[in-house]
């Protein structure tokens, strides 16, 4: 899994392995590129319209399951309104967690879950009603946020 796609500059999952992820997140190369890069229904890879990372498309993403030797990229970065979305043939899921994201987009929220089998189940559910949220206690921040 991965915050957002894949780099041009990483084919292997040792080389993801390798980045130092205790910096700010750079500008360009590999780790920003993990963080905000996008699936596209596109061939090879392309510019981003966000002004970081790649789009990329579904021979990108194969062909970096078939190296690796695994069965799916898994992600989170992009809005869908059904909560996740396959792309790929099955080879990419968007998984998007925040229900009627910033209160006003209307959409459902998914978790994907695993069993021991690795089978997939998603659960989706909805943004907890208005009456039901109550007021935020206002708690000073955790340390880790500063």
């Amino acid at each position: 899994c991965v915050h957002g796609g894949l780099s041009p500059n990483i084919q292997s999952l040792d080389q993801i392995r390798t980045i130092d992820r205790k910096q700010e997140v750079p500008h360009e190369g590999a780790m920003c590129d993990l963080l905000w890069s996008d699936p596209e229904d596109i061939e090879g890879w392309g510019m981003s319209t966000r002004g970081a990372g790649y789009l990329f498309g579904g021979s990108v993403a194969t062909a970096f399951c078939q190296t690796n030797k695994i069965e799916m990229i898994g992600r989170a970065h992009q809005l869908v309104m059904e909560g996740y979305k396959y792309m790929f043939n099955d080879k990419l899921v968007t998984v998007w967690s925040a229900p009627n994201y910033c209160y006003r987009c209307g959409n459902v929220a998914a978790i994907l879950e695993f069993d021991e089998h690795l089978e997939k189940q998603f659960k989706v559910f909805e943004a907890a009603p208005q009456h039901a949220r109550g007021i935020p206690a206002k708690k000073p921040p955790p340390d880790y946020f500063l």
